[in-house]
């Protein structure tokens, strides 16, 4: 008995993960027009986050695309313009880290949600990020 409710836990959790998204949701929902200073919006969103961000190293993979993030168990739903980069920022020893991904949702010129960045460091955030930037055509691969 306790093992079944183990497992139907389990089942449930996953369905709450369910990321998948329904064309009536993209459709249901206005992105507004395409930003025009997203390069600038996500420089000043860094410039207070980053450990060193007069040295860090931010590539923009990706051009604004529209982008809907259905609403889960352990995210809520975004939308918007979104953009994908890779950050290398240096640590409090002046190292730099590594890249990793992040994403940023914009309307209206600004960021409405950030996926893995200073702020979202963790499991959840870094999957999101990955799993977006791949949609957005520049999937993550951890350079050595």
């Amino acid at each position: 008995m306790i093992r079944k409710a183990i497992v139907l836990l389990f089942v449930l959790g996953l369905a709450g993960c369910d990321t998948t998204v329904r064309r009536s949701e993209t459709e249901s929902v206005d992105y507004g027009p395409k930003p025009t200073h997203w390069r600038e919006e996500i420089r000043s969103y860094l410039g207070i986050r980053l450990t060193d961000p007069k040295n860090a190293i931010v590539e923009f993979r990706t051009e604004p695309k529209t982008l809907y993030q259905k609403d889960t168990g352990v995210r809520t739903r975004q939308y918007g313009w979104a953009v994908c980069a890779w950050v290398n920022d240096k640590n409090r020893s002046g190292a730099y880290e590594g890249f990793y991904p992040m994403t940023f949702f914009l309307r209206n010129e600004k960021i409405v949600a950030v996926n893995n960045g200073p702020d979202d460091f963790g499991v959840i955030g870094a999957e999101y990020a990955r799993e977006q930037c791949a949609e957005l055509g520049a999937p993550f691969r951890q350079q050595r």
